[in-house]
């Protein structure tokens, strides 16, 4: 629907409003409201970026059924002959994976994903706060549906090249890269900084819906053949593309709305008693002018939480794409659960991870304190790692617990580093008014994370065949640096908090004198 304008400069006479938004309007005979408008955007970011996780989560289902027996449990593997009907299926694996090497292939094809990935979100970023984010969306998960689709074709087309595999996740990481960015700048554009940490830690439970929802999708559908558990979220991920293109209203100026409560609400102090917008400048060019990747990179605060999520998100991507492997693959009370069953425990580790992000963003709302908060979790984070590896094989109801528990500290800053965190420095008062960064830093710092997502299911692949308390001992370690990397900017808030006290205090006395 006509050509991509840059968001912020739509004349009033030109403006596009997504044809979703007129027919609503049509119907309803007026103008829908600015609250409508955020309502909108919330619920169709929220689809999109859950279909996302739903068609990436997919593979981490599959992977007992590719390569049902990695070398450290071919002994054991025949204890679970009987276990499901399907199991015929798993005994025999799916070449090139169900090789001695299938583990190490199927971690392979993990990092080259997320490689491309991570890439392609620095790039996404800047042709994000250049394009109109709702064509740039639209496109990116029509692609990932498609691409998604083919990994599954491969089932029915009998393929067993791995260069198939590599190259269809490759480009199914490379539309997914556009996804992150998008989102996370068009809430942004829509909501002010007052309770943003808690607004968007609901919201980033599309994240563990998604993961849920992907690991129940392709769960069930093992039973019917491996390649449905790809073609059915490709297929969803197609379908919330079309509503995105109908729906997502980009910017409030996109669609000829205002609202002035949330104009007051995007306000700082600055000195004793004054105020000063977030997103203020004299100079109109300069508020839309899309910042440079470099530039952006020099906001304070940009590196260090990059840095961090590198590790955090190395830590959850590890969960993400192996947790279902590993939970198949453990003796829990002296029994192994089937591949489905596998998938759909491990989405508890979502559930936890929905409460986390919730918990870490009222907190750091309520603190004022992102680093703080993100830090804090970070450290509580490396003994739930230890206590699941250590005593989650004790018990099934010990498991599921531990579980929870393990992805409320994982989750917890991964979630608020990417949302309300990448937001506020979207913002960040040193851009001087410029309010054409948002997709920019956010994808600078989600990218970072996405390298060490990369990482950690690639190193995982070849040390879970060793070992898998080795596996954990890197992932505990990792939480340990991410919680350290924030260290300067914990003092800082920490110092902040310690002066703000000070006048408290000396009024206090006075009163009392």
């Amino acid at each position: 629907m006509g050509s991509i304008v840059e968001p912020g400069h739509e004349p009033a006479a030109e403006i596009r409003k997504p044809l979703g938004i007129r027919f609503v309007e049509y119907v309803k005979g007026g103008i829908i409201s600015y609250k409508t408008h955020q309502a909108i955007v919330l619920v169709v970011t929220f689809l999109a970026y859950a279909s996302y996780h739903a068609a990436r989560k997919t593979t981490s289902v599959v992977k007992s059924t590719l390569d049902p027996a990695s070398t450290e449990y071919g002994l054991t593997f025949r204890k679970r002959r009987a276990l499901s009907q399907s199991d015929g299926l798993r005994a025999s694996g799916w070449a090139p994976f169900n090789g001695s090497d299938g583990s190490s292939l199927l971690g392979e094809l993990d990092v080259a994903f997320l490689a491309v990935y991570a890439m392609g979100m620095y790039f996404a970023g800047h042709i994000g706060d250049r394009v109109n984010l709702r064509i740039f969306l639209t496109i990116g998960m029509v692609g990932t549906g498609v691409f998604t689709s083919l990994f599954g074709v491969g089932y029915w087309a009998n393929i067993h090249s791995f260069y198939y595999f590599l190259a269809v996740q490759m480009l199914a990481g490379l539309f997914q890269s556009t996804g992150w960015p998008s989102v996370v700048a068009v809430v942004g554009n829509w909501f002010g900084k007052k309770k943003r940490g808690l607004i968007m830690g609901i919201w980033n439970a599309h994240t563990s819906v998604g993961n849920i929802t992907g690991s129940l999708v392709a769960s069930a559908m093992l039973n019917y053949g491996w390649g449905w558990s790809f073609v059915v979220p490709g297929i969803m991920i197609t379908a919330v593309g079309v509503s995105v293109f109908l729906l997502l209203p980009v910017t409030p100026e996109s669609v000829g709305v205002s609202d002035n409560d949330d104009a007051q609400d995007s306000t700082t102090k600055v000195g004793d008693g004054l105020t000063e917008p977030l997103l203020t400048s004299s100079d109109s060019d300069m508020k839309h002018r899309p910042v440079g990747f470099l530039e952006a990179w020099k906001i304070p605060g940009v590196a260090p939480f990059a840095l961090c999520l590198f590790f955090s998100k190395l830590v959850a991507y590890t969960f993400l794409y192996w947790l279902p492997f590993y939970i198949s693959h453990t003796a829990i009370d002296g029994e192994y659960l089937s591949s489905e069953t596998a998938g759909n425990l491990s989405t508890l580790f979502d559930v936890g991870g929905v409460v986390g992000g919730v918990l870490a963003g009222h907190i750091s709302d309520r603190l004022n304190a992102r680093a703080i908060t993100a830090a804090t979790f970070m450290y509580c984070a490396i003994p739930a790692l230890f206590f699941y590896r250590s005593y989650g094989h004790v018990s099934l109801g010990l498991n599921i617990a531990l579980m929870v528990v393990t992805g409320v500290f994982v989750n917890g800053p991964y979630a608020l580093i990417t949302t309300a965190v990448s937001a506020d420095l979207g913002t960040h008062g040193s851009l001087k008014g410029n309010s054409r960064a948002l997709a920019t830093v956010t994808a600078i710092i989600d990218g970072t994370g996405s390298v060490g997502a990369a990482i950690g299911p690639l190193i995982t692949g070849y040390m879970s065949s060793t070992s898998w308390s080795a596996v954990f001992t890197m992932l505990m370690a990792s939480a340990l640096v991410a919680g350290l990397l924030l260290t300067k900017l914990v003092v800082a808030e920490v110092a902040a908090k310690i002066e703000e006290a000070r006048p408290r205090s000396a009024a206090s006395a006075a009163a009392e004198v």
